[in-house]
């Protein structure tokens, strides 16, 4: 979401394919709330939360107990990141990011598509 904001071609044209194909868009809601900081001038990023497809999942009881113990698994303690990998495995998707180092420390096996 941060190369979104800051208006990375390749997530933008990436959003524009998953839009034209109807594909879902998983935006972690702990992941969101490390990139959200002033929603007024955040233009994009408003744009994208409001796009059909995009869903916010929120850290509810089951992904804090996932979260928790990948973290545990991994020793790693960001949060965000390993509920981007839980919910990447629910919902059987890939995940674009600007840092996928950390995301591979959590799942060597996960799809990623570098932003």
């Amino acid at each position: 979401m941060i190369a979104f904001e800051r208006g990375s071609r390749k997530v933008v044209a990436l959003l524009a394919r998953a839009h034209e194909t109807d594909a879902a868009i998983t935006i972690p809601s702990t992941a969101l709330a490390q990139t959200i900081r002033k929603p007024e001038r955040q233009v994009r990023l408003a744009r994208l939360l409001r796009s059909p497809g995009a869903s916010v999942v929120p850290l509810d009881r089951a992904d804090a107990v996932g979260v928790g113990r990948l973290l545990a698994a991994s020793g790693t303690a960001d949060i965000a990141d390993a509920h981007v990998v839980v919910c990447a495995r629910r919902a059987g998707q890939r995940v674009v990011t600007s840092d996928p180092d950390d995301l591979r420390q959590l799942d060597s096996a996960l799809e990623i598509v570098e932003a």
